[in-house]
């Protein structure tokens, strides 16, 4: 049996926990034979020492394919999850722990697991601690190369880059998959929201699903978990008064249109997050000073309470109700002042 468990090393844990319960219950049978053979008068084998352990042994089912062909359950120890969760936001952290779980077995089973799809924020938190994960992989996976709402693909680094190699901008294979939402809209526009709603009246949560590329007078195209996809073709039939057709498409044929920016450069006397978003939004200083105070504004997703803050080439300012810029090329002028390219999402 051990030999053919080895052989064939995916999902045993349960056949391995039951070899291991019989072979206890052999062990207390047997230990109850050497009892009564022990008390016995006259037994030649009373002057014998016992070879049965007394107790069953405590078994804890730690097991990976790399070393046994098996599986494991992964629990992260108080101090390791406190370790990986350094700097995650409090409103993120039971989504992020749940996520190093997943990770954490699907590595140790050379397996590839998903996550649910994530906003930008939880997507940017849950990022930074798996990738203090020895031997984990993760990959974005949202459809196409500037989804927002994405899951995250996750395994052995191996399994992971080998994956990435084969599903380029879109992420993992077969992690995200996309429909066609198509009616006549033309007397009848429906908005972002109205398909949204459209959606999650059909009994799925939200984070079953992905961007929605608004196509028009033509419908929608939406991505979705791979699972749900003939749940939806059959199930999503109207958007707002207009009869619509569902079905399934490569995430090939999705018609992304590329975003409108705005590219400029300013030049200022330090990178304080005040001074680079003021000149992005063209609003004054003290403005988004009132901005920062009361939560409206976020760097790489995660809220500024510092108008001090520090930005650098990559950073993305978004300031609720305006849009979001992201910092470009830095460049020191000869009067020791920073030149910024900055580009303004419209």
């Amino acid at each position: 049996m051990f030999r053919s468990l080895i052989a064939n090393p995916v999902g045993r844990c349960e056949t391995m926990a039951l070899v291991m319960s019989n072979l206890v219950q052999v062990n207390l049978t047997l230990n109850r034979m050497a009892t009564q053979l022990s008390s016995s008068s006259g037994n030649p084998l009373r002057l014998v020492p016992r070879l049965f352990l007394t107790q069953p042994p405590k078994l804890r089912y730690s097991f990976s394919r790399r070393n046994a062909g098996l599986c494991r359950a992964a629990v992260l120890s108080r101090d390791e999850k406190n370790h990986l969760l350094l700097g995650v936001d409090k409103a993120h952290v039971d989504d992020v722990a749940r996520i190093l779980e997943q990770a954490r077995t699907a590595a140790d089973r050379w397996e590839v697991a998903h996550s649910a799809f994530l906003t930008p924020p939880v997507l940017n938190d849950a990022l930074t601690a798996v990738r203090r994960l020895s031997d984990v992989g993760v990959l974005v996976s949202g459809g196409y190369a500037q989804a927002e709402r994405c899951r995250l693909s996750v395994g052995h680094v191996e399994t992971i880059e080998a994956g990435s190699l084969e599903g380029g901008n879109a992420g993992y294979p077969g992690a995200v998959a996309a429909l066609s939402v198509s009616g006549n809209f033309m007397f009848e526009s429906a908005t972002h929201g109205d398909f949204l709603g459209s959606i999650l009246g059909t009994g799925v949560t939200r984070d079953k699903v992905g961007d929605i590329i608004m196509q028009g007078e033509k419908g929608a195209q939406i991505l979705v978990v791979p699972e749900l996809v003939e749940f939806f073709c059959s199930s999503l039939v109207q958007v707002r008064n207009v009869a619509v057709q569902t079905s399934a498409i490569p995430l090939s044929a999705l018609q992304v249109k590329a975003p409108r920016v705005d590219t400029f450069k300013s030049v200022e006397a330090s990178l304080r997050v005040d001074a680079l978003t003021s000149a992005g939004f063209r609003m004054s200083r003290s403005k988004l000073a009132e901005l920062i105070s009361s939560g409206e504004v976020r760097v790489n997703w995660k809220e500024v309470t510092k108008t001090s803050l520090t930005l650098k080439t990559g950073d993305v300012v978004s300031v609720r109700g305006k849009g979001r810029i992201q910092v470009g090329e830095i460049v020191m002028t000869k009067k020791g002042r920073y030149a910024v390219e900055l580009t303004r999402y419209l």
